[in-house]
Order: C-alpha cells, then structure tokens, then sequence
C-alpha cells in the first residue's frame, strides 16, 4: 500500500481510500474535497443500506453482479463491509452461481481492467511484468487458465472472472486484504471457436497452447513470483483435470500453493460428511462412499477421504476399498479401459456394472457428485439410495446451480425426506411434510479462505494434506445441533469470518506441529491471526 495518500479528485476515484459522502468535514478540508461532496456527512451505514437499495432494484442477478464491479472499483471498503454484513444475499452474486454466467459474458460486461494477464508471448519476460502491478506485498494469488471453469467448460480469458470471484471472498470472508490479493488469467488460448469467433472476445484468438511449452509458461510464471512475491500462496483455479494434477504435483513440495477444485473441495466434502455422521449415526469408519464423476473434484475429494479414513485407524487397502467410483459408462473397476492415472486406486478388483446396479451391489452410505452434468441424480437414483439406508447422505456438488446433479426439493421429496441433502450452489429452503429442511452449501468458500489465512499467517513453506484434514474437522465441528436438526450439515454462511478464523488457527497450528512454518509461534496464536484480518469499516 503506497504511504502517499491522494487528494481531490483523485482520491475521489481512488477505490482503497475513497470514502464518498462519508468523509467529515475535516477530512474535507484535509484533502481539499471542500465543494466535491454533497453536503451531507453519511455513515458507513446509511451508505450501505443505500447502495442495497440499489441492488435489490435491479432485475437480474447479472446486473447485480456487474453494479457491485464498478463498486469495489470506487470504495473498495464499502463494497466489503456491504459483502461481510450481507454475505447469504451476496455471496451468489459475486460468485456461484451468478459468477459462471459473468465468466460466459465476460468480453461482453467488461468495463474496467482488473488482474493481471499473461499470454505465451509474454515467455521470457514475465517476472519485469510483474513489476507493473502496482502492490509490492502480493501474499494471495488465484490463477487460471479458463480451460474448465465450474461446469461451463472451455472460457479462455473471459475465465478471468474466478480469480476475481475467489479473492474477493479471501478478503470478505477470511480478512486477507485486497492489496495483498492478485488474480492471474494464464491466457493460453482456447479451443472455444464460438468463442474465438466473437468479435468482443479480449483473449488471444488462438488455439490452447499444450505440452513442454505450456508446462514452461508456467514454470517461469511461478519462478517469476517466487522472486518478486516471495510470501505468496499460489492458489490454482479451474484447470482441466490432467492439468489440474500435473501442476499440483509439480510444486506442491517445493512452493506454497494449492489446488482448490481438488483440495479444497475435498476439505468442504469431507467436513459435510463427517458432520452427515452424527445425523445418521454411523461411524465415519464404516462409510462406503460413492462418487459419480471422477475428474480433479472427485479425486481429491476421495484422495483426502482415503486420508481421513487412515486417520481413523483403517490401513490404506482398506481406506481405499471404501471409496468408489462411477461415470457415464458406469462402475469405474480395473478392467475399465483407458484409466486415468488418478482413478487407478479407486479402480477396484470388480465386476462392471452400470450406476443404478453399482448402487445396489456396492450399497453406498454417501453417493457425491461431481459431475458438471445436471439431472444425473435422478428420482429412480434417490429413492433407491433412500431404500438402501435410512439417512442417505447425498452430495449434488457441481457448480453452478443450474448444473447440480439434482436439487435440493428433489432429493427431499424423492427420499421422502430422509435426504442428508448438501450441493456446491445455494438452493432455498424447502418444506416437506411439514417439516422445513435448510440445504447445506458445500461451497469452497467454507475452506480456501482460512486455508489461505492460515498458511500466510505463519509463513508456511508448503501446504500439508494434514492441513486440509485439520480444516475439514473444523469445519464440521462448528456445526451447531441446532442446524443438524434441520438437516444442515454446514454452518451459516453469516459466520463465515469466524469459521475461516477457526480454520486459520487450525491450519497454522498443524503447520507448526510438522515444522512447516518459518516464522515463531505468537504466544496467543488465535489473537495474533484475528488481529490481523482486513476490517472494511471507516
């Protein structure tokens, strides 16, 4: 942050500093505003509740979306404060499900530059590129390459609005402030040709760049931060799946940095699950799970599972055999042809059965999809899942909403209300039978943002699966059972900052239990976090 602070009009049209009509009218004369405001002094407050009016006038979310752009454009503070106190009604505005359609109109709802974009013929010059950002303390970055954005699929450049997205709730949602915070598009090209064809298009109009080449883009992005950013967490974002571990594994050892749709996803996942036990009453040991799909999601989901099921005394054979999963040809076992290399372990000595009798030999406690494809989860799905067990445990966790594999009033009326019910957008409550059911959101933003919180707070060199295992415990355990009875496996969103500072100190705590963290334990660890976080108000 620069220690020059601007004056007039621009600061004005200065979005970290501008405070609009509530400057005082010492401010005023401090910074020769005298004549450039209304007269009226408005609080923090009053600004709020006039910019909600704003909001709710508008017709459609997307609108919605693109008035709370241009506000975090102009007050930066009031655009948080307005996100922090309003989180349930806002959160699916600035990101899932509102988010996907603004990545699809992206070229078409751009108005001002925002982030940081690297082309293949930038190579060689990346790290002098970072120079022209402007913050010099960078600690939070979100980057993509727009190839598999939510259930969406190939967005090119216009995928830039995910970094955006996830940084906004880092600094809404777990108080990392917005200077420290820098999204990158990798822009690489797309294989979109609709997209390639439209005239409004900002990305570069050529064919996805693949191989040695791209993996060394990529090398160079991530050396160019190592030296110009040296305390910042990388955060890859929507990357198509063998990309997506490829890169994962390339430098989860050697740099801090993580992949959210495989891991964080999991932590969510898991916590859901581990909360989904103490309405169903069955030892999280003794789960058998099943997944439909099996992309990054899905397989980060059951690698941590795996991990967690280890931590609860099963040796890895048996961990492993607790985790299944199927796709649109069915029953994923050894004989399946064309493997990927992350489906191998879950590739079980079996014979090949299609999804609906997959269910029936199997008899899985928990079925989680991950799928990008909505209706998969069909009534026939349900109510088998519900004969199988009194309390199904049933995930519909692709994004955004309009891509669930089923919805929230589907899974309770076709379970006859005996769905444990969680998906990755926000579905409305819903009444059945007479009884009100509150449909768990089983959003990554429970996770990555203490996550992130955590690991800058101690300084930590990487990232450990231990971390998100103590992240997805405390999660779960900040599940109320006042929300339990209501068939909520997740806590409200309106504790989000709580719950990120939780996670935080759980995260920071593991990473100084494995020797993970350079720099000395605070004494009181959960003050020195807390005092730490961003705070909107003026």
């Amino acid at each position: 942050m620069s220690s020059e602070h601007p004056e007039g009009m621009e600061l004005l049209f200065n979005a970290q500093h501008n405070k609009s009509t509530a400057f005082t009218l010492e401010e005023r004369a401090k910074y020769k505003l005298r004549g450039l405001l209304p007269a009226s002094i408005c609080s923090q407050e009053a600004q709020t509740v006039r910019t909600l009016e704003n909001i709710r006038r508008k017709e459609y979310d997307i609108e919605r979306y693109i008035y709370l752009q241009g506000l975090q454009g102009r007050n930066e503070r009031l655009f948080y404060r307005l996100i922090i106190d309003h989180i349930e009604e806002l959160m699916p505005i600035i990101y899932t499900p509102t988010v996907g359609q603004a990545c699809q109109e992206f070229a078409h709802i751009f108005r001002q530059p925002r982030g940081f974009y690297i082309t293949p013929d930038d190579g060689g010059n990346i790290r002098q590129m970072l120079d022209n950002w402007p913050e010099k303390d960078v600690r939070m970055i979100v980057i993509t390459d727009g190839q598999r954005i939510l259930g969406l699929g190939d967005l090119g450049a216009n995928g830039m609005g995910i970094p955006l997205g996830k940084l906004s709730l880092y600094s809404a949602g777990a108080g990392i402030h917005p200077c420290q915070c820098l999204p990158v598009m990798l822009d690489v090209g797309t294989n979109n040709e609709e997209l390639r064809k439209d005239p409004l298009y900002l990305g570069i109009n050529r064919e996805r760049l693949t191989g040695d080449a791209y993996l060394e883009l990529v090398d160079e992005f991530v050396e160019a931060v190592r030296d110009a950013f040296p305390r910042a967490l990388i955060q890859f974002e929507d990357f198509l799946t063998p990309n997506a571990f490829a890169l994962l594994n390339r430098y989860r050892n050697d740099i801090l940095c993580f992949n959210d749709d495989i891991q964080g996803t999991a932590a969510v996942a898991l916590a859901g699950v581990y909360a989904s036990t103490r309405i169903s009453g069955i030892d999280f040991k003794d789960l058998r799970i099943m997944f439909l799909g099996a992309g990054s999601a899905a397989t980060g989901i059951a690698d941590l599972m795996k991990a967690a099921f280890c931590d609860a005394g099963l040796n890895e054979a048996e961990a492993a055999r607790r985790l299944w999963f199927a796709n649109r040809s069915g029953l994923v076992v050894k004989s399946t042809e064309n493997l990927k290399p992350h489906n191998v372990p879950y590739a079980h000595d079996h014979p090949q059965l299609d999804f609906r009798s997959a269910i029936e030999s199997i008899r899985p406690h928990v079925l989680i999809g991950a799928t990008g494809s909505p209706g998969t989860f069909t009534q026939e799905i349900v109510a088998l899942m519900a004969t199988i067990n009194p309390r199904p445990v049933i995930f519909a966790l692709s994004n955004p909403t309009s891509r669930a594999e089923c919805t929230a009033e589907q899974a309770y009326e076709w379970s006859g209300g005996q769905a444990i019910f969680a998906s990755g957008s926000p579905f409305s409550t819903v009444t059945f039978r007479g009884k009100t059911y509150r449909p768990g959101q089983g959003n990554n933003a429970y996770v990555f943002p203490g996550i992130g919180l955590g690991a800058l707070a101690c300084n930590a060199r990487v990232i450990s699966d231990e971390m998100f295992l103590a992240a997805a415990r405390t999660l779960a355990d900040m599940v109320s059972e006042s929300h339990l009875n209501e068939g909520t496996i997740y806590p409200p969103l309106t504790d989000i900052r709580s719950v990120s500072l939780a996670i935080a100190v759980a995260v920071a705590e593991k990473a100084y239990q494995q020797n993970l963290a350079i720099d000395e334990r605070p004494a009181d660890l959960h003050k020195y976090i807390a005092d730490s976080m961003y705070d909107p108000t003026y």
